[in-house]
């Protein structure tokens, strides 16, 4: 008999339980003065995230991979489908993507142009997803008519989306044109037609289970059309293709698509046709950045590592440049081998569903699942849509307020922009893509607030700049000096230090060689006990308009306060008042 088989693992050591770790937990926080309420989180549809979760979290079974309720996905082999995207006709940028990674194509271009650019394309091997926009009559009509020379079998999508077109731009839904593509496409048995789009509601600041719950709500009216216009449910559901965003939050990315397929298994289940729900995962527009835009890279990484873990079907990873324009060979090229590294060197593809199991996984999926459900429910309540699109409107609204406010305060942080700057980084410069039409939901970007006052700065007559007046040696106020530094840089503030200092005058004859019009100070809870009062008057003696301290608070008379979680947003725009510097 092998003695280590009966080495009883762990034997001696009691079991703990949650209450126990809480002890402990609280013990060490009380060292710092944090409470509990530090190490949770609420999201922005209120589902509140622990620190810890154990077997007690219970969450429905998701089944088996490949079964209803498809929450552990309808795959259950192999990777995923790596989809790229051109926003304009190269015919010669589609076929470097297809040779190099690539396995279908998602095309945003112009009807007659589709013809020039899959001329070389070998379409039984290469599935194709069109988006005419509200032209997508005349973009799905010429896509099946270049099908029809296909040697074999082809896959894709038509792209007919009357809904989606009408949040974005709120003319009136075609659904005459959705039918009119289901009859043609009926020749095409593994083509889909309709796409249900959750990225509207993503782009306009949306929370993921509005997302998912307005994009619900898409999809069953597509259901009820096609169902009346006399398309068996159990054909329907299976013409639809839904499109969601992946962020860098990769737990919510990973709940969100397991989530999304339950809801869908539920909408199926009640028609009496279920199917799997077939997902196209898009890295999300709204995170991307213009400035420091090779953290995109990052970001999407990560996004597309949730969205396969997830169990999306396609993912397309959108270049890092792709806020500031058209992409180039070089960047398309990162987005193929984000996905191909993460298919054929980290594996993700070989495992299915491996998040499954996890406490904290399942339980988030069942509450994003609830959350989105309930807000489903209510826009079914209020009609449906479109009727219900103005209850839509509002409520995503609301949350994009939420969110914007804690973006402007960096709760909500984003690394190379609000947090941890460039302010010497060399501007990414692309040809412009094609404007996108307006009119309906609005497309945000997280960054866009800092940006703008990047933009102004950069091109003030006069770079506006904040005077660091540092108390005392370098270990005094490297800290709040450095802080201070990031908070303004990340408007395009120049931030003059004074380093090293022996004392006011020293600290005023740096001021005055600065050239800066505002001061900031920046020391020890002990130098600004000493220094700051005198500091401060002898600033504003020399000449500064306004005095700032890095810190809560202070017996000086200063006009304003920097400090962790403070209104940076606010606090950038009133130094851009104060010195004249148009936004």
């Amino acid at each position: 008999m092998d003695p280590i088989g009966e080495l009883p693992l762990a034997a001696d050591f009691a079991t703990p339980d949650r209450e126990q770790w809480r002890e402990l937990v609280l013990g060490v926080l009380a060292k710092s003065g944090a409470d509990y309420s530090t190490l949770e989180s609420t999201t922005y549809d209120g589902i509140r995230v622990h620190p810890l979760y154990t077997a007690a979290d219970t969450a429905p079974d998701g089944g088996l991979p490949g079964t209803t309720p498809f929450t552990r996905g309808g795959r259950t082999q192999g990777g995923w489908d790596v989809r790229q995207l051109h926003r304009v006709p190269d015919r010669e940028a589609v076929l470097a993507d297809l040779e190099n990674g690539a396995t279908s194509l998602w095309l945003k271009i112009p009807a007659e142009s589709l013809a020039p650019v899959l001329a070389e394309v070998y379409l039984d091997l290469a599935p194709v997803v069109v988006d005419g926009g509200s032209d997508f009559l005349a973009t799905g009509r010429e896509i099946l008519g270049i099908w029809e020379s296909a040697p074999g079998e082809v896959h894709g999508n038509v792209g007919a989306d009357p809904l989606g077109v009408f949040v974005r731009t709120r003319r009136e839904p075609d659904f005459a044109a959705l039918t009119d593509l289901v009859r043609r496409a009926e020749r095409f048995p593994a083509v889909r037609v309709a796409v249900v789009d959750g990225l509207p509601f993503h782009e306009a600041g949306g929370s993921d289970a509005e997302e998912l719950g307005a994009s619900l709500a898409v999809a069953v009216a597509y259901l009820r059309h096609l169902v009346d216009a006399g398309v068996p449910a159990g054909k329907a559901v299976r013409l639809l293709e839904f499109r969601y965003a992946a962020t860098a939050d990769q737990f919510l990315t990973i709940a969100k698509f397991r989530a999304a397929r339950r809801l869908w298994a539920r909408v199926t289940g009640v028609v009496d046709a279920p199917a799997p729900q077939v997902q196209h995962a898009v890295t999300s527009p709204a995170m991307t950045t213009r400035r420091d835009p090779w953290v995109n890279m990052l970001r999407t990484t990560v996004a597309c590592f949730g969205a396969g873990l997830g169990g999306a079907d396609s993912v397309t990873v959108l270049p890092f440049d792709h806020a500031i324009g058209l992409p180039d060979d070089f960047s398309r090229r990162i987005a193929r081998n984000t996905q191909s590294l993460l298919i054929e060197e980290s594996r993700l593809g070989g495992v299915v569903d491996p998040a499954g199991g996890s406490w904290y996984v399942e339980r988030l999926t069942d509450d994003l699942a609830h959350a989105a459900w309930a807000w489903f429910r209510e826009i079914e309540a209020a009609g449906g849509l479109p009727q219900a699109f103005d209850l839509v409107e509002e409520r995503i609204a609301a949350t994009w307020a939420r969110r914007a406010a804690n973006l402007a305060d960096r709760t909500d942080a984003i690394t190379g922009v609000s947090e941890f700057p460039n302010p010497t980084e060399t501007p990414v410069v692309r040809t412009p893509a094609p404007e996108e039409p307006g009119g309906g939901l609005p497309r945000v970007r997280y960054a866009q607030a800092f940006e703008a006052l990047r933009d102004a700065a950069e091109v003030s007559p006069t770079r506006p700049a904040v005077f660091l007046a540092t108390l005392g040696p370098v270990a005094a106020h490297t800290a709040r000096a450095g802080f201070a530094a990031n908070l303004f840089q990340a408007g395009g503030i120049d931030t003059p230090t004074a380093g090293a200092t022996t004392g006011v005058d020293d600290v005023v004859a740096r001021f005055r060689e600065s050239g800066a019009r505002i001061a900031c100070l920046c020391g020890s809870e002990k130098s600004y006990a000493e220094l700051a009062e005198p500091v401060a008057d002898a600033l504003r003696a020399a000449g500064a308009e306004r005095v700032l301290l890095a810190g809560k608070e202070s017996t000086a008379r200063v006009d304003g306060y920097v400090f962790t979680g403070c209104p940076a947003l606010d606090v950038l725009e009133q130094t851009f008042d104060a010195l004249g510097v148009a936004r």
